[in-house]
């Protein structure tokens, strides 16, 4: 899986959007920072959908442990205090 974080210095390019009118005109009015803002949205984003991607992929070998120690426990049982 390919990583979502961004690393030092990042590369970047321009490119060009198209945004609604009275969100571009509040943001401004904001100084908000639409590269920024994008930047850290689309991290969030993507992170998520790779974690789920992940997560699917791997749902069958998850389910698999789970039914194992479920069935068998765990090696640790008897040494456990707690």
């Amino acid at each position: 899986m390919q990583s979502t974080e961004l690393q030092t210095p990042p590369q970047k390019k321009s490119t060009n959007l198209s945004i609604n009118c009275d969100l571009l005109r509040r943001a401004r009015e904001h100084k908000i920072n639409l590269s920024k803002t994008l930047e850290e949205r689309l991290t969030e984003i993507l992170r998520h959908e790779e974690r789920e991607a992940w997560r699917l992929e791997n749902a069958d070998a998850i389910n698999d442990y789970n039914d194992r120690i479920e069935k068998n426990g765990v090696f640790s049982d008897g040494l456990r205090s707690f």
